[in-house]
């Protein structure tokens, strides 16, 4: 610490604290981060939102929030765009093969997130009670376990990649390409989990701009090194921009595109590191916090392990969904249509909608902490008129969003791919759920917002049921027993997610959750 560093907090006694998590704790993170706010007089008292109005601090939790998922969402688009602008055979297989990649990368989102959801919030606790060390130590551990919980992946996602291909009716080129594409990645597990749980550990602390600019950063090295490494040549109208490198692309595309995106999660574990060892704000992580304990590290778990079990429901839902979309395609082979494509065009689909449920995901976590903290005041009107205000912004926000789904199908379509099998498919679905946008930000925000006051279980009960009681067994009536195929598929899910966000907005008008305690 230099002579002009402001003073730490006094730490409490480390080992009293290393049970401050007890069984009535919350287990998510919002929930802990909420609970640093003081209680007075029915006003935020502590933190950066300490005497702010209402929507200033919205707009101070959702801006950094939104910029990062923003940034993390182009990876996944740029990758797409530059498997679409391969050799002409070489990009219906190369989509089909990255968008069951896609669907990888959100499982090693789930896996994570759910290791530094449990580090986040004993940080946020230990940092509101002024037990900085606990802090640092829960930081210092949670970056050792996610080394080793990223070994742990990317050992499963390299031996499960190769059935999951023949789940989704992968064959031949587009098989090969998943197999290629998930193994580079898995290769990269361990760099991937320390830059998301250092991340995630940052905002625990309080400090949301930092992890945004490495999102930024690892985001400007995986288009420049995707797109060297794949050898593609990118056209956008008459534009063309040619490959540097003379890198054969229809044999080592998917292979340059993954390495590239490996590349740029390595660099965002440097620059994740670099963050931790400069510290923020009173909590400055040291090498002797690496150092696990079985306490602290069954704190850690203990409060991730929920957050990961919804997460894999919800994945598991959409695995359902990947096999039908692959039945769907036995089917049009059946009939004598080309099959090969379905897949890319649902994941062209999905990249595009990505960029509508960001900002209404931005909102829901200003929606749960700021109500959250409310709530720890004692202020229940706030608490609803901040979920109510955050709302209604993500509602228009996506409402417009969806409207430009609704009337741009085709050229945001033909900025990833110019195939006809992806033109023909993708702009009904991006009509279809551009016209349920506004409920879709209803049942994201609510979600978060009633998360963030400590309604949990009503919200796993509505998404795990919704989910598999309604989406599945439309989708599947839908699109493979009424042959509707994958727009018939989107359908079914477009509806599904009506009746969640009208169930949401139900369970905020009952109140119930208003008499909680978290």
């Amino acid at each position: 610490m230099s002579l002009d560093s402001p003073p730490r907090p006094r730490d409490r006694d480390f080992e009293t604290a290393a049970t401050a998590v007890g069984p009535d704790d919350p287990v998510d993170t919002v929930i802990a981060i909420s609970e640093a706010a003081s209680v007075l007089d029915g006003t935020i008292q502590s933190g950066k939102l300490a005497g702010r109005s209402m929507w200033s601090a919205i707009w101070v939790l959702a801006i950094p929030v939104l910029l990062q998922q923003l940034v993390a969402a182009c990876v996944g688009l740029v990758d797409k765009m530059i498997a679409g602008s391969l050799p002409g055979a070489a990009v219906v297989p190369a989509l089909d093969g990255i968008g069951i990649g896609s669907y990888v990368a959100w499982f090693i989102g789930i896996a994570l997130a759910g290791l530094g959801v449990g580090a986040q919030a004993v940080i946020a606790r230990a940092m509101g009670a002024g037990r900085v060390g606990e802090g640092e130590s829960a930081c210092g551990q949670a970056i050792s376990f996610s080394l080793v919980w990223g070994v742990l992946i990317g050992a499963i996602l390299w031996f499960a990649v190769v059935p999951l291909t023949t789940l989704a009716g992968l064959h031949g080129a587009s098989a090969d390409y998943c197999i290629q594409f998930v193994r580079i990645l898995a290769v990269a597990m361990p760099a991937t989990g320390v830059m998301t749980v250092g991340s995630m550990c940052l905002h625990g602390a309080g400090e949301t701009w930092t992890p945004a600019w490495i999102a930024v950063a690892v985001n400007v090295v995986n288009v420049i090194a995707s797109w060297l490494l794949s050898g593609a040549h990118y056209q956008a109208g008459s534009i063309e921009i040619p490959n540097v490198l003379g890198i054969d692309g229809a044999q080592w595309g998917v292979v340059g595109i993954a390495a590239g995106t490996a590349i740029s999660y390595v660099v965002g574990a440097i620059l994740t590191l670099r963050a931790l060892h400069r510290g923020a704000r009173d909590f400055h992580p040291r090498r002797r916090h690496l150092r696990p304990t079985r306490a602290m590290m069954w704190r850690i778990v203990r409060i991730g392990v929920p957050n990961f079990a919804e997460g894999i429901a919800l994945w598991g839902v959409n695995l359902f969904v990947m096999f039908f979309i692959g039945m769907a395609a036995h089917d049009r082979i059946a009939q004598g249509k080309p099959g090969e494509g379905l897949i890319g065009a649902h994941m062209i689909a999905v990249q595009w909608e990505s960029f509508s449920f960001l900002p209404g995901f931005a909102m829901g976590i200003a929606a749960g902490a700021l109500a959250g903290q409310y709530m720890g005041a004692g202020n229940v009107a706030a608490a609803r008129k901040a979920i109510n205000a955050c709302t209604i912004v993500g509602c228009v926000i996506m409402g417009l969003l969806g409207i430009a789904f609704m009337t741009l199908g085709e050229p945001l379509t033909r900025i990833i791919s110019r195939e006809e099998i992806h033109l023909a498919e993708v702009p009904p679905i991006l009509m279809a759920c551009g016209t349920i946008q506004v409920f879709f930000a209803l049942a994201m925000v609510i979600r978060n917002g009633l998360r963030g006051v400590g309604d949990t279980t009503a919200c796993l009960w509505i998404t795990v049921v919704s989910s598999y009681l309604i989406r599945l067994p439309l989708a599947w009536v839908l699109g493979v027993w009424m042959g509707y195929g994958l727009l018939g598929i989107w359908i079914a899910l477009c509806g599904e997610l009506v009746v969640r966000g009208v169930l949401f907005l139900a369970r905020l008008r009952s109140r119930r959750w208003e008499s909680l305690r978290v």
